[in-house]
């Protein structure tokens, strides 16, 4: 075996302090793989990036309401709500 890829002493994530906090922190996820089409993710990413937050993030929260069932109206109209309730 190469030294380069010996995990002999390598640690758990809980045991390491810093990686138990990230791995809380993101607890209730679970990582998948599935398959979309190219320009999905280029769309998701551009809109991140004039948000300034994760596209992940982005299309974590557009999974959500289509799965809850909101249309974009009703996204709208929260939105809205929220906004004139913070001025």
């Amino acid at each position: 075996m190469r030294d380069e890829y010996d995990f002999s002493g390598a640690k758990r994530a809980h045991e390491i302090p810093v990686l138990a906090a990230l791995q809380a922190e993101h607890g209730g996820k679970s990582r998948i793989t599935m398959c979309i089409d190219n320009n999905t993710p280029a769309i998701f990413k551009a809109r991140a990036e004039m948000s300034g937050v994760n596209y992940q993030t982005l299309m974590n929260e557009a999974l959500r309401q289509f799965a809850q069932g909101l249309t974009l109206a009703d996204v709208v109209r929260e939105t809205i709500r929220q906004e004139l309730h913070h001025a």
